[in-house]
């Protein structure tokens, strides 16, 4: 009975381990309820670092436009580069302070001014190279008709120059989204450059001859009034040559002197020893007397009165004297002025392309993995940073 009671249980007895069947209904709903668990354990994590991630990893891989770069190299030298520098230009151009190095670092300022931007616009349709229909719209120039600010900003950013302070080398580099707009863009703005040079050293040279010239115009406009004066003297007083005159006249009133000394001392010689009432006493003192006259009309001639010697003498010589000095004048003027030339041709700047700009053949832009990987770490590191901060606040709280 008991035998039989054991094996009517036995047959009926429904095994209590689940089958099969039962283990997958039971296993997927448990997957997926881990899997949950998981994504909400992390989800400050992933919605702050992966999600923004893989949006910048998403655009660079199905939207991003490739970007095609043009480069050139250039330098500025002057006419004056053979020159060895020295003093206080020595001591500077050793910490890399040369000239080329400020004329260079000039002129790669001047080229991404609004001036060359606005040239650009003007020459090389650049709003339209910037939207082409290709462009993504991330990357492509926002708006038709920009602003001159907006388009200066977009352009610097698709711009790059740079400056070696040591060699005064400046690289240019420019992009766009197609190989021909880069080199149709970055030739205009070597053009404009190169440009601006040549207006530069036309302005210098004008500036550094302009005092020299108005200076020389000066001194030869007084050396002809001085020379004028002195010609209408000569005219006006009938003497070509006052001081020779004047010489002249000194050396006659000096053999008349010297003739009537000589006569009174015959007279006087003659009347101690024969006596006054003699004939020959007679004709000296008459020749004595004749010489005094004409000497007392010479002496007038030479200083007696305004129209005299002495005075026309006072009054050629100082014209004379102005003369010198508007000579001495002028031919300084004229010294300075071929100075001033002569400086300027040493100042003159030129562009020296040592590279051409190159007409892209492979797309260098976006670089997308290492803007993907600069995000995700920039981002780990300030969710790092919020989780310790955030962590340190609760554990002082509790």
């Amino acid at each position: 009975m008991n035998k039989l009671t054991d094996i009517v249980r036995s047959g009926t007895e429904v095994d209590p381990r689940p089958t099969a069947v039962e283990d997958d209904e039971v296993s997927a709903p448990s997957k997926l309820d881990a899997i949950k668990r998981y994504l909400w354990r992390f989800r400050f994590f992933l919605a702050i670092v992966v999600l923004p991630t893989s949006i910048v990893a998403a655009y660079f891989v199905l939207i991003a436009t490739d970007q095609y770069e043009s480069e050139a190299h250039l330098v500025v030298r002057s006419n004056s580069g053979g020159k060895e520098p020295s003093g206080l230009d020595a001591v500077l151009k050793s910490f890399g302070t040369s000239d080329s190095s400020k004329e260079a670092s000039t002129l790669g300022d001047y080229m991404r001014s609004h001036d060359v931007v606005a040239s650009l616009r003007r020459s090389t349709q650049l709003v339209e190279r910037y939207r082409r229909p290709e462009a993504d719209f991330i990357s492509r120039l926002p708006t038709a008709d920009p602003t001159d600010e907006e388009l200066v900003k977009y352009f610097k950013a698709r711009s790059n120059i740079d400056l070696d302070s040591e060699t005064g080398i400046i690289n240019v580099r420019v992009r766009s989204f197609r190989p021909s707009d880069s080199y149709a863009i970055i030739n205009a703005m070597l053009a404009l450059g190169e440009k601006r040079v040549n207006a530069l050293n036309a302005r210098s040279y004008e500036s550094m001859q302009g005092l020299a010239r108005r200076q020389l115009a000066e001194a030869e406009k007084g050396l002809r009034e001085a020379q004028a004066q002195l010609a209408a003297f000569r005219r006006g007083r009938g003497d070509v040559d006052p001081e020779g005159s004047a010489e002249a006249q000194l050396k006659l009133v000096t053999e008349l002197r010297k003739e009537e000394a000589m006569a009174r001392a015959e007279m006087q010689a003659i009347a101690a020893q024969i006596g006054s009432d003699n004939p020959q006493y007679k004709a000296l003192q008459s020749r004595a007397e004749a010489i005094n006259q004409q000497l007392t009309s010479q002496e007038g001639f030479l200083v007696g009165n305004s129209k005299s010697i002495a005075s026309r003498l006072g009054d050629y010589q100082d014209l004379e004297l102005r003369r010198d000095f508007e000579s001495k004048r002028y031919a300084a003027a004229a010294a300075a002025l071929e100075g001033a030339r002569e400086q300027a041709t040493r100042q003159q700047l030129f562009v020296v392309r040592l590279v051409e700009p190159n007409v892209p053949q492979k797309a260098l832009y976006p670089k997308g993995l290492k803007t993907v990987f600069t995000v995700f770490l920039a981002l780990g590191i300030a969710y790092g940073i919020a989780w310790l901060l955030i962590a340190g606040v609760r554990e002082h709280s509790s």
